[in-house]
């Protein structure tokens, strides 16, 4: 199967951050890499490489580097002042697009000069109020790093910026979603990602399903509750379909309003297959998802393989049809698969009614979420059918 793009998230600094947050699964990833300890940033040869490849594998007109890690922003800014200069050289016309995650520790007023001046949108990652971001976003002495946060939103905002933020759902905020949505509007974010945070005290080594025998499951304390993000999902919906449609964006209900009138999953999480959005290391090395960068889903490295090779490959392939491949029985005759498609394999641990570990542990939320919206969704899907912009629905639901 030709594809004729694929995305990569480059972590230039690899696992490397100047945060230990307690939730975080990306830091152990350095395991990986044990000569590299002291020596984790990416060179510019390997830089240069990327940008050229990345661009060359994609047939489409626009060109996404989405840069994250780690923590992107200890590479300096110098670095990607380079990146933009070889984005530059090797674009041959196409429209390129620097979308930038971090977790704003580090931006200042010279960063946000940078980032307005060549477009960059940037993520801030922020899990609400003080309270509730500082339970687990903690530097590595343990010290709360809110308020950093909140300047360095205050910096982008002053320098204009795009920004959106990003919100991890855990155990402590998915008790209080009205809370985070009010604080997050009162910060000036305009477009919002939720992200559940799932993880078990143990998994088999490839991340993804346990062994058939072993039936016991136990989640870390940071974990969400299933059933419980549906709810934290359903409040703002609620209040978000009633004031803010049309001025406020959030991924999941965009996404779901998608699927509803037919369009290509924007997420890759509810697309019907996975494969062609890879995470790539600071030594070049490039593994099939972000979600399972371990051993044994390593691509290769770009400078022996071509992103282009890797994205048409059969491991590629293969990886990306498993997705369908694994999903629960009960999946198949479930009235959501439209929009969920048996959520991330990464998620799939639970026992299905075929007594295998693969019912997706985020299924009772899902359902709840994508149950409560079905009046909403409908209506909105009539509207665009009628080419009237899905925003009017609040006249509807007032």
């Amino acid at each position: 199967m030709y594809r004729k793009s694929c995305q990569v998230m480059i972590k230039p600094t690899g696992s490397v951050c100047n945060l230990d947050c307690k939730y975080c699964f990306y830091l152990e990833k350095e395991k990986l890499y044990p000569d590299r300890k002291g020596n984790y940033r990416m060179s510019d040869s390997m830089l240069e490489l990327f940008i050229k490849q990345h661009i060359a594998a994609q047939d489409v007109d626009e060109v996404i580097f989405a840069w994250q890690g780690g923590e992107p922003t200890l590479m300096g800014r110098a670095f990607y002042q380079r990146a933009v200069e070889f984005q530059q050289h090797y674009a041959r016309g196409k429209s390129i697009v620097n979308t930038f995650q971090t977790n704003g520790i580090l931006i200042d007023d010279e960063w946000a000069v940078f980032f307005q001046q060549n477009d960059f949108l940037v993520g801030i990652s922020v899990d609400g109020d003080a309270a509730l971001h500082d339970e687990w976003r903690v530097t590595r002495s343990g010290k709360p790093t809110h308020r950093k946060v909140e300047q360095a939103i205050e910096c982008l905002v002053r320098h204009g910026v795009e920004f959106n933020t990003l919100t991890v759902v855990n155990h402590t905020n998915m008790r209080f979603p009205l809370q985070v949505y009010q604080y997050l509007k009162s910060i000036g974010s305009r477009y919002m990602q939720f992200i559940p945070l799932v993880e078990r005290c143990s998994a088999s080594e490839d991340g993804r399903l346990a062994h058939p025998d072993d039936k016991q499951i136990t989640m870390m304390p940071w974990s969400v509750d299933s059933l419980q993000f549906g709810h934290f999902l359903n409040a703002i919906f609620d209040v978000w379909i009633r004031e803010d449609i049309g001025n406020i964006g959030i991924q999941l209900f965009e996404q779901t309003l998608g699927a509803w009138c037919g369009l290509p999953p924007q997420v890759c999480v509810f697309a019907p297959t996975c494969g062609s959005a890879f995470a790539m290391e600071m030594n070049g090395d490039v593994y099939n998802c972000d979600h399972f960068v371990y051993p044994q889903y390593k691509l290769g490295n770009i400078q022996h393989t071509t992103l282009r090779a890797m994205n048409n490959s059969e491991q590629n392939r293969q990886f990306g049809n498993d997705k369908n491949r694994t999903m629960a029985q009960e999946c198949y005759s479930c009235q959501w698969q439209f929009a969920c498609h048996g959520g991330c394999p990464k998620h799939r641990f639970l026992p299905s009614a075929s007594g295998m570990l693969n019912q997706n542990y985020l299924c009772a939320g899902y359902q709840a979420f994508f149950a409560h919206t079905a009046l909403a969704m409908g209506a909105m899907k009539t509207l665009c059918e009628n080419n009237i912009s899905p925003a009017e629905i609040k006249t509807i639901f007032v």
